[in-house]
């Protein structure tokens, strides 16, 4: 636990994905698929995690062979096809001995579009956070953030963006609330009178990581990190990679898990990631968190995961908690 504050999440993290079967899937693509695995498929675990309805599955032969699997329909799924190549570019340029799965084969077939990466045995961490599973996701956590302060060639050519513009396009919500420019989502009363200190919080955000040039997961969520039996931390879905800095990866990080805390506080503050960050970074970070998800959260249902709305509320409802506490706002 992390200073004695814990926050019951409604989301199953480990189980919030609504995916095809195996069998679901077209013969021709099963077919394809165990050619490349060299044999048929005799055993299909679904991946429980995540926010999508793309097919993603680790997927074992009679003789061994394993792969986990995603694959998407291009007529039905085109964005999600367009993530699954994305990501199998970046994490063929990640560093070496990162623990990241790596690519194996890409194919389209029968108007399907499937990735094979390494599998991981492994899986979600508890919540709230186990002491000694934090540990290792934090310390995992470092070497990422070290060996992407210097990204290779091959990830700057892919041409990733930079957090600033996104925050400023799409994360940066309160300003327009407190306009009158998008609608007040479900608040506490204390909050909706902190309109404009969280409006002038967030507007920090771009400043401040405008001057990154390392790149960042960009997505680091409970739901996007394995433990292996041996503890250690796997960070998968690379989708998002943008140049920023590794501070917001660690506050989306440790968000999940937390309304608030001193032990939150000195888990980011005490990170190698957090070193360099202005004094207010996790302030402004969570300000911008806490617009983004709520504001997202009213939007209704999604073709995405059926329990997309209810993280987009608790994740909101964690970053408001945590800043509120460390700003002693009631």
């Amino acid at each position: 636990m992390l200073g004695g504050v814990t926050a019951a999440s409604p989301v199953p993290y480990h189980a919030t994905a609504v995916r095809p079967s195996w069998p679901a899937l077209p013969a021709a693509l099963r077919a394809a698929v165990a050619a490349r695995l060299g044999g048929p498929v005799v055993s299909a675990r679904s991946a429980g995690a995540g926010f999508t309805r793309g097919f993603a599955a680790v997927l074992a032969t009679a003789d061994g062979a394993r792969a986990f699997v995603k694959a998407a329909d291009l007529a039905h799924q085109r964005h999600l096809a367009d993530w699954y190549h994305r990501e199998a570019a970046v994490l063929a340029w990640l560093p070496a001995g990162l623990a990241v799965p790596r690519p194996r084969w890409a194919l389209a077939e029968a108007g399907w579009y499937a990735v094979g990466l390494d599998a991981v045995d492994g899986r979600t961490p508890r919540l709230p956070w186990a002491p000694a599973e934090l540990a290792a996701v934090l310390d995992g956590y470092a070497e990422v953030a070290a060996a992407l302060a210097t990204p290779p060639a091959g990830l700057v050519a892919l041409r990733p963006p930079h957090l600033a513009d996104l925050a400023r396009e799409d994360i940066l919500r309160w300003g327009d609330v407190a306009a009158g420019h998008e609608p007040v989502p479900q608040l506490p009363p204390w909050a909706a009178r902190r309109l404009p200190d969280l409006a002038a919080l967030e507007a920090r955000l771009p400043a401040y990581a405008a001057p990154a040039s390392g790149l960042i997961h960009g997505d680091l969520r409970v739901d996007n990190v394995l433990l292996d039996p041996a503890g250690r931390a796997w960070f998968c879905d690379w989708t998002w990679l943008c140049h920023g800095p590794p501070w917001f990866d660690l506050v989306t990080l440790l968000l999940t898990g937390r309304t608030a805390g001193p032990d939150a506080d000195v888990a980011f503050a005490t990170h190698p990631a957090a070193a360099g960050a202005p004094p207010d970074a996790l302030d402004v970070t969570l300000a911008a968190l806490a617009g983004y998800f709520l504001t997202s959260a009213p939007a209704g249902p999604s073709t995405a995961s059926p329990h997309i709305r209810s993280h987009q509320r608790f994740s909101g409802e964690q970053a408001l908690g945590w800043l509120a506490a460390r700003r002693g706002w009631t």
